[in-house]
């Protein structure tokens, strides 16, 4: 669950991290009404990605004017494939320095690691491409949080140390982030020390791992109704399945983990590009398979699809069965291509054949089918 900005600050504070000032806007006339009530504002698009400065999605404004002709100009546009629904109007910070701070998830060293750099306000990527030396990393122990000595060290190879008090306690309460609201990221870019020598979160990033979403329905109940992710994951999670959008053309549905991941392999090496990853888990009954279509065919790219299930307990003719239904429900038109193995699979695919699927002996013959498939429909 990928938090919105000021959404993420919220939960910030609730850290006990300085956040300046906003405002919720989400129509032209509220957020010039927050310039009445703040002063000189941000108006900030609210999308889970970045890149929204460079993307226009984000403007000062010193009057409610301005605010108002900016929010105009904001709400609606897309940004990297997402809408914005409404804008952050924030108090503007007398600036003097940014920094970047965030923890996340090392999957290399299969640790959470800490980053802190001198050069915020850039994407961490791009500053570990160009200038990797200028930041400092540490690998705190996951049960007792960074220590104040390895902070000193931390902050001193940052060549932060005038600030190193304030930034010090800062990061412990960014930390908790991870064990009270099973962070998979928490990020401060900018963090803002301003003039006064405060230091202020000028911008936040809070990705909480949706296995333990279970442990925080409070947030799913009070941000749930403004949370946009991609529109095909969005749904596919209210169906339960496990999904991942791509940018292909072919829809991909198996069942496993392992199994999907190699038949999107196959479908690449057949010269196509899968439009989704989507593990429909051990079995394949109607009910599951007619979800997992329905979210792939509101796509419209997708030109076709590709099944693969292998059947050990589950048993191949009831598979079959259970594929006819779903797309017989649906009413699909574009090419579908089953593949199917294991226990009666032979029946199985008789009865796709008489239903007038495509059946496909090996994932490799039904990769390289239904890319054929779709191409000769995109040729038509």
């Amino acid at each position: 669950m990928k938090l919105l900005e000021y959404q993420a600050k919220e939960v910030l504070a609730s850290l006990g991290i300085p956040i300046p000032p906003g405002v919720v806007a989400r129509t032209p006339d509220e957020a010039a009404a927050a310039v009445e009530k703040l002063g000189p504002v941000a108006v900030k698009a609210q999308v889970p990605v970045g890149g929204r400065g460079k993307a226009g999605g984000i403007k000062l404004a010193k009057t409610p004017e301005e605010a108002r002709a900016a929010a105009q100009q904001i709400i609606g546009m897309d940004i990297k494939g997402f809408k914005v629904p409404l804008v952050y109007c924030e108090s503007a910070l007398d600036i003097a320095r940014e920094i970047y701070l965030g923890f996340t998830v090392d999957r290399d060293a299969r640790a959470n690691i800490l980053m802190l750099s001198a050069k915020g306000g850039m994407d961490i990527e791009q500053v570990a491409e160009e200038s990797p030396e200028s930041i400092s990393r540490l690998y705190p122990n996951p049960w007792r949080g960074p220590l104040d000595f390895e902070l000193a060290q931390l902050i001193y190879d940052a060549g932060l140390e005038d600030i190193a008090r304030p930034l010090s306690a800062l990061i412990k309460r960014l930390y908790r982030a991870i064990p009270d609201f099973d962070a998979l990221t928490a990020e401060i870019n900018p963090l803002v020390v301003t003039k006064s020598g405060e230091v202020v979160a000028g911008d936040a990033k809070l990705e909480i791992d949706d296995n333990a979403a279970w442990r925080h329905k409070d947030l799913e109940q009070k941000y749930g109704s403004v949370l946009e992710g991609d529109p095909y994951e969005v749904e596919a999670k209210k169906r339960a399945l496990t999904y991942v959008s791509l940018d292909g053309d072919i829809g991909i549905i198996g069942n496993g983990a392992g199994l999907c991941m190699g038949t999107l392999d196959l479908v690449q090496r057949a010269g196509g590009k899968p439009a989704n990853f989507c593990d429909i888990g051990g079995g394949a009954k109607a009910e599951v398979v007619e979800n997992a279509l329905a979210v792939i065919l509101m796509n419209p790219k997708v030109k076709g699809v590709l099944i693969n299930v292998f059947g050990g307990i589950t048993r191949g003719d009831e598979v079959a069965k259970g594929v006819i239904t779903a797309r017989d429900n649906l009413k699909m038109k574009l090419p579908l291509v089953v593949r199917l193995s294991g226990t009666r699979e032979e029946e199985g695919r008789e009865i796709l054949r008489e239903n007038g699927i495509e059946p496909g002996v090996s994932g490799w013959e039904a990769a390289k089918k239904i890319v054929e498939l779709t191409r000769a429909g995109a040729r038509a």
